[in-house]
């Protein structure tokens, strides 16, 4: 899982409101990163090569590196962090900021492991097991923390480019993204869910100390 991925019940190339050109691009993006894990399973992520995805996938390799930068990106990016900040903006009002957290984020990951839960296992075992997939993600991270500030600062009323917002979203992308190295370092077989809720509750309480 990567650090922010939001809920989906269908692609978002089906959503009615993507124009033809968005969603052929989508669904050409959907095709490459298909074929990206089919490879990496049958031989691993190094014997994978951009040549050999775009083969699979049906189409040139420069149309390859034109949606994806690197072959890191294709096994990392998704279409689906603006729609996780849709889904917190969409929330109750009086509902607390972390239970709209806790909500989006057992959607997603409900989502993803009954949609293709092998695809969510190999992503966060790269994460662990290539030092170039997991540099780029903590590349990415200030992005995805990007998307997120809008909604923070909407929900407390503050400026989207403050210490405090930048440091927060910061804070819990950074959250996200080593509970899923924990899981992968505990070969994906612990509770997500659990994990994120754990990871949640440090975000809003803090710790504990064992011995006060």
């Amino acid at each position: 899982m990567a650090p922010m991925t939001a809920a989906r019940t269908s692609s978002p190339a089906d959503r009615p409101h993507l124009g033809l050109r968005e969603r052929k691009k989508i669904k050409t993006r959907e095709a490459i990163r298909t074929a990206t894990y089919a490879l990496i399973k049958e031989q691993g992520y190094d014997a994978t090569t951009i040549e050999q995805i775009a083969e699979r996938a049906e189409v040139s390799p420069s149309t390859v590196f034109r949606y994806f930068p690197t072959k890191e990106d294709i096994v990392l990016s998704d279409e689906y962090d603006p729609l996780m900040v849709e889904e917190l903006r969409s929330r109750p009002v009086g509902e607390t900021w972390m239970d709209s957290l806790r909500h989006v984020m057992h959607t997603a990951i409900d989502a993803l492991m009954a949609e293709d839960p092998e695809a969510v296992r190999m992503r966060a075992h790269l994460t662990i097991q290539v030092p170039a997939v997991r540099s780029r993600i903590y590349e990415s991270m200030s992005d995805t923390a990007r998307t997120l500030r809008g909604a923070i600062a909407e929900r407390f009323g503050l400026d989207p480019e403050s210490l405090e917002v930048r440091v927060y979203a910061m804070s819990l992308i950074g959250g996200l993204m080593e509970v899923n190295m924990h899981w992968a370092e505990g070969g994906c077989e612990g509770d997500l869910r659990g994990l994120v809720d754990q990871a949640l509750d440090v975000m809003e309480h803090g710790l504990t100390a064992k011995n006060p």
